[in-house]
């Protein structure tokens, strides 16, 4: 059944409205996924029509968020109003989301700034994680590397440690690598086209959409998680956003909309007010429809079917992987094991751990990744760590050593490098999965059956 969706009323806030601030993330329902609805309240509490009275004010924002509906006739017996231009909705979609993005939109430090690298690095870091999360993290890695080249002269593992905790490990060290590209190949400045910026390691068209919308006022489309739900409400996409077609259909209707806001609204403030849109409002579930500046154009809420779009085809269950750690202390050290680039928590230190299901049966495994066969391991709990693909089942095995022995020069793999280090003073990057499993190791022997997850 399809029905022809409302369209939105012109508002009257259509003026060009150039704030500089930049993106929101997103929330982690993950694409970037910063997908899911975000986490941190918006200021839509300010009262944008202080000046006129209480009952005008409120008729105004009605009208911006519940624009009129073009199918119903006017008087008994008059002709309907010709059907609005598909155009024409486009532009009216922008108009209201441009208007709607100034008066609520939430105070994000990348929103308060223009510079290319500043919002590059926002959006690498909100991929796959919460607006909150990010926050302390890209006001410190800023603090640290202000300018692509203070990156990229940085060694990987300052690089790492200031990353840690963070997760998605992958993403700061492409970014260190896409930094010395861009000062070798590009004077340290982000370029401004998309074939360019597409060139760099890491940089997918989502984020090519962004720097070039944001920091450079082109009307370039992105969709990330939260625009894609926005725009498979808005058209009424009934294809998996995951699918090829759907991939296209989203692309389309972004850059159609984009390109409908020229004019009215920068391409990075409307893209950024589609994001918020659908971090703060179009939610994944019971999306707050009554607040949406353009639900009169919204084939999903026209139809009644918020709660079946987008179309997602469910995951395949993530397989589980039993692991043993081992956590051999002599007195305030640790030996730690350095991971080889390219794979898991590729250049991240970490305490030894085997693929097995027993301290048993681990044994001969540890001893080829440097601990010692008569290192007296016992088992003192379990921790349990979701990967996208994979679900880690960790046994914990702790031991005391009267001295550190000299590490072994060639490692199993993942290995590549041993070391006994400090966890109290770490300078290096070290995975929530390696803080799970010290942790663990840390905890009074009555706690150990019970797993930390």
């Amino acid at each position: 059944m399809s029905t022809k969706p409302r369209s939105p009323s012109r508002s009257r806030e259509g003026a060009d409205k150039t704030s500089s601030r930049s993106r929101e993330g997103a929330d982690q329902t993950s694409s970037r996924s910063r997908e899911g609805a975000d986490k941190t309240p918006s200021r839509e509490g300010a009262d944008p029509t202080s000046a006129r009275s209480r009952s005008g004010a409120r008729q105004s924002q009605a009208q911006e968020r519940a624009p009129r509906r073009r199918g119903s006739s006017g008087e008994q017996g008059a002709p309907p109003p010709a059907p609005l231009d598909p155009s024409e909705r486009d532009r009216e979609i922008a108009a209201a989301l441009g208007a709607w993005f100034d008066r609520v939109a939430r105070d994000l430090p990348w929103r308060r700034t223009r510079d290319p690298y500043a919002i590059w690095l926002s959006e690498v870091m909100l991929q796959q994680t919460r607006v909150e999360t990010v926050i302390p993290y890209y006001e410190r890695f800023l603090a640290r590397y202000p300018t692509v080249s203070a990156l990229a002269s940085a060694e990987i593992d300052d690089v790492l440690s200031l990353w840690s905790g963070l997760g998605y490990y992958r993403r700061a060290r492409v970014l260190h690598l896409a930094a010395r590209e861009i000062t070798e190949r590009h004077d340290g400045a982000l370029p401004r086209d998309v074939p360019a910026l597409l060139a760099l390691p890491g940089v997918g068209a989502y984020t090519a959409g962004a720097i070039a919308s944001i920091a450079y006022d082109q009307p370039v489309p992105l969709v990330d998680g939260n625009v894609a739900r926005v725009l498979s409400r808005i058209d009424g996409i009934d294809d998996d956003i995951r699918s090829t077609s759907g991939t296209r259909k989203l692309w389309s209707a972004a850059e159609r909309l984009v390109r409908a806001a020229a004019g009215s609204v920068h391409p990075g403030r409307f893209n950024q007010a589609l994001m918020e849109l659908g971090a703060t409002v179009c939610a994944p579930r019971n999306p707050r429809c009554e607040a949406c500046p353009v639900d009169g154009a919204c084939a999903a809420r026209a139809e009644g079917r918020q709660a079946e779009l987008p179309v997602i085809a469910p995951k395949r269950d993530v397989p589980a992987v039993a692991m043993v750690a081992a956590v051999v202390r002599s007195g305030d050290r640790v030996l730690f094991l350095r991971r080889a680039e390219g794979g898991l928590f590729g250049g991240l230190w970490e305490p030894p751990m085997v693929e097995a299901r027993a301290l048993a049966d681990a044994r001969a495994l540890l001893e080829q990744v440097g601990v010692a066969p008569d290192a007296p391991l016992r088992e003192v709990g379990r921790v349990r760590h979701i990967l996208t693909h994979r679900r880690l089942d960790v046994t914990v095995a702790r031991a005391e050593v009267a001295a550190p022995w000299r590490c072994r020069a060639k490692l199993a793999a993942p290995y590549e490098k041993a070391a006994w280090l400090d966890p109290g003073a770490m300078e290096y990057g070290v995975s929530k999965l390696a803080r799970k499993v010290l942790s663990a190791a840390s905890a009074p022997d009555e706690g150990s059956a019970r797993g930390t997850r």
